[in-house]
């Protein structure tokens, strides 16, 4: 039963980074104004760097390939994206986002310690 929950731990985990990885290839341009916006520097290639990790990640993650780095990785983009762009105490939606950028880190985390499960390409690797 703990790989089947797994299993659905890792599908809900990386079904945001795997639909927002391919969103953003087709709108690069807007992703790249919102890193600019924060003032981030070459924002054109941190969105296309964005989109490849997020995309990439969230399959590796999906079909339980380099498990416990990729959460570690993921874990790590999730704070250091929750705090760039959605520290502002002063709105509350971006606070409320902020708040779920560190649970998915925590989710990652716990991923990362319990590792991807019976049903995974980790598994079969081994």
């Amino acid at each position: 039963m703990n790989s089947i929950i797994l299993l659905i731990a890792r599908v809900l985990l990386a079904l945001i980074f795997v639909l927002a990885g391919f969103q953003k290839f087709g709108a690069i341009g807007g992703t790249a104004g919102y890193i600019e916006s924060v003032g981030l520097p070459m924002p054109t290639i941190l969105a296309w760097l964005a989109a490849i990790f997020e995309a990439v990640a969230g399959l590796a993650i999906l079909v339980g390939f380099r498990t416990t780095i990729v959460a570690w990785l993921l874990a790590l983009f999730c704070v250091f994206t929750g705090v760039v762009f959605h520290f502002d105490p002063a709105d509350q939606m971006q606070m409320i986002s902020l708040m779920k950028n560190l649970a998915i880190a925590g989710g990652f985390l716990a991923l990362a310690v319990a590792g991807p499960g019976a049903i995974s390409v980790d598994r079969v690797r081994r």
